[in-house]
């Protein structure tokens, strides 16, 4: 069978039924995500009135029509539950018109590509802001293969996407688990300072021997440096094994940046405090990490950072930090949870990925199908 080729056009239409009888509240409004998924709003919704904000039905699609500034994406995104959302009147709302020609969750394949993310930045105009109008997004030409073909791609999406859930559910009672099991540790042993257990180091790069360049993330993980200081020779060392943190903690996101080092030796910032665990069999560093990833000690690293125009969470106050302390056993216990919880996590992960690629060779092979 050939394919239909069609102009998006003739297979979709605006909507713009708003809240006008406040059948909906706070709870239906959303956001979109560069991800092509809704989100809670990130508004400020104090005394705003919810009447003039678009209805988006189920099997409805919302896009924001601002391109720039966005990361090369359009922010699109298919309601594919069974509850209406809300969305702001800035935001365009569109449903398909025929769903025996075009299921909406194919065209939300479609809308998935990156190919469709470049034709969108491409045809955007405007000057300050550039905007991907609804007539664009009509004007585009598309190739329809039959229902069926159709029907077979989206089948093959929610596959891996069911997968991806049962993933995240496992991930989620794991991290659970490990959650509660600190605390019932935090009840059952008196917290002890971490200083005695640990010891600085302050190894440079004097030979530059090290070439991986490091920073760190607030989300606790070595990564790609913003920048590099000129001075390499003063930068310092971390092997595997080793903890490394900023030590300053204003402009943050109210976190503190510190992580385990595993794998490569790597140098940091000058500015970067350094330190090892003595006696692993007295403190795994692992489980020392479980610890730093808290938000507790977040909140515990900013109150005591001090200064005037930056505050710093300086060695000394490391050293202050109380922790209870379990014998080994205990501690690999639970370091052992928490491995299983980053097991799942990269698994989770690749999927998400494999998502993101899958769209573009669903749609080429529904295409070639039908030739």
């Amino acid at each position: 069978m050939e394919l239909t080729e069609k102009i998006l056009g003739d297979l979709i239409e605006p909507c713009i039924e708003n809240n006008s009888l406040e059948m909906y509240g706070l709870e239906s409004l959303k956001g979109i995500s560069i991800q092509k998924c809704f989100i809670q709003t990130k508004a400020e919704m104090s005394d705003v009135s919810l009447l003039p904000y678009i209805k988006v039905e189920p099997d409805s699609f919302a896009y924001v029509p601002t391109t720039s500034r966005n990361g090369g994406k359009i922010t699109i995104a298919l309601n594919q539950t069974d509850n209406t959302y809300l969305v702001s009147s800035s935001y365009q709302v569109l449903k398909i018109k025929d769903k025996e020609q075009l299921l909406p969750r194919y065209l939300f394949l479609w809308f998935c590509r990156s190919e469709f993310d470049r034709y969108a930045r491409f045809h955007s105009w405007g000057s300050a802001r550039e905007v991907f109008t609804f007539e664009e997004m009509c004007s585009i030409p598309i190739k329809l293969p039959s229902l069926p073909v159709q029907q077979k791609a989206v089948d093959a999406y929610n596959a891996l996407n069911a997968n991806l859930a049962t993933y995240k559910d496992g991930l989620e009672n794991t991290r659970l688990t490990c959650t509660a099991f600190i605390e019932k540790l935090a009840k059952e042993y008196q917290p002890e300072e971490i200083g005695p257990l640990i010891e600085e180091s302050d190894q440079r790069n004097n030979d530059l021997k090290v070439k991986l360049a490091q920073g760190i993330s607030n989300n606790k993980y070595f990564q790609s440096p913003v920048q590099i200081g000129d001075n390499r020779k003063a930068a310092k060392i971390v092997h595997e094994g080793e903890f490394a943190w900023n030590r300053a903690t204003t402009r943050n996101g109210e976190k503190i940046s510190i992580a385990l080092r595993k794998g490569d030796i790597c140098f940091v910032s000058s500015a970067y405090g350094v330190f090892r665990v003595k006696d692993n069999d007295k403190l795994i560093p692992e489980y020392l990490t479980l610890w730093f990833n808290r938000s507790e000690f977040d909140r515990y690293a900013r109150y005591y950072s001090k200064g005037s125009a930056h505050e710093f969470f300086e060695y000394s106050d490391m050293c202050q930090v109380k922790i209870p302390i379990p014998p080994k056993p205990i501690q690999q216990s639970i370091v052992d949870i928490y491995h299983a919880q980053y097991e799942r996590q990269a698994i989770a992960d690749r999927l998400s990925n494999t998502i993101k690629e899958i769209c573009p060779v669903l749609i080429r092979n529904s295409l070639s199908e039908q030739i």
